[in-house]
C-alpha cells in the first residue's frame, strides 16, 4: 500500500522512527554488514520500500539506487536479484530512472536478461520497460537485446511472467513490433 504524511504518522506513532532515519539505519547496517546473508537481507528490505513513491525522494537522498546497482555488480546471485528488484520497483519514477541511467544501470541490467534466477530477469525486463526512453534507447534497443527480449516474449510455454513482461515491452518500444 503506498504511503502519505499522514499515513505514515499513524503508522510510526508519536515516538516511532521517522521513515528518512529508518532507511538510513539499513544503509548503515549494510555498509557494516559482515555475513552475505546479512547484507541480502538488508537489500530485500530496502528493494521492498522502493515501491513506494512516498519513499523515492529518501532513496536518492541516501543514494539507495546506487547501492542497488553495485549488488547488481556482486558475485552473489541474490545481491543481484534484490539490487535489480530495487531498480525494478523504483524506476518507474522518472527522477529515479534519471539516476539509473547516469549511474550506468542500462548495461547492468542488460546483463541481467542473462541471469539463471528467474526474478532477476524479471526484474531486469520491468526495469527497461520503463527506463526506455528517446534519450536512452539505442543503449536498450540494441539488436542483440532485442533478440533476447523477443526470445523471452516466444518462450510463454517456459515462463508466462517472462513472455508477457517481453511482449509488454516488445509493443511499447519495438515499432516493427506492431
Amino acid at each position: 500500500m503506498f504511503t502519505n504524511n499522514r499515513r505514515q504518522e499513524e503508522r510510526t506513532g508519536k515516538y516511532g522512527t521517522p521513515r528518512v532515519q529508518y532507511l538510513q539505519e539499513l544503509v548503515g547496517q549494510f555498509q557494516n554488514a559482515s555475513s552475505e546473508e546479512s547484507k541480502e537481507k538488508i537489500v530485500a528490505n530496502l528493494a521492498n520500500f522502493a515501491y513506494d513513491p512516498y519513499n523515492y525522494t529518501y532513496l536518492r537522498q541516501l543514494n539507495v539506487l546506487e547501492l542497488f546497482l553495485d549488488c547488481i555488480t556482486e558475485p552473489n546471485e541474490k545481491l543481484i536479484e534484490f539490487g535489480a528488484g530495487g531498480i525494478c520497483n523504483s524506476c518507474v519514477d522518472p527522477a529515479n530512472a534519471a539516476v539509473v541511467t547516469k549511474c550506468d544501470g542500462i548495461p547492468l541490467l542488460i546483463q541481467c536478461l542473462s541471469s539463471p534466477v528467474k526474478n532477476t530477469v524479471n526484474y531486469a525486463l520491468g526495469a527497461l520497460y520503463y527506463l526506455c526512453n528517446e534519450s536512452n534507447k539505442e543503449a536498450i534497443l540494441r539488436p542483440e537485446v532485442v533478440d533476447i527480449i523477443k526470445r523471452y516474449a516466444a518462450a510463454g510455454s517456459v515462463s508466462v511472467s517472462f513472455s508477457n513482461l517481453a511482449q509488454a515491452f516488445l509493443d511499447k518500444h519495438v515499432p516493427e513490433n506492431h
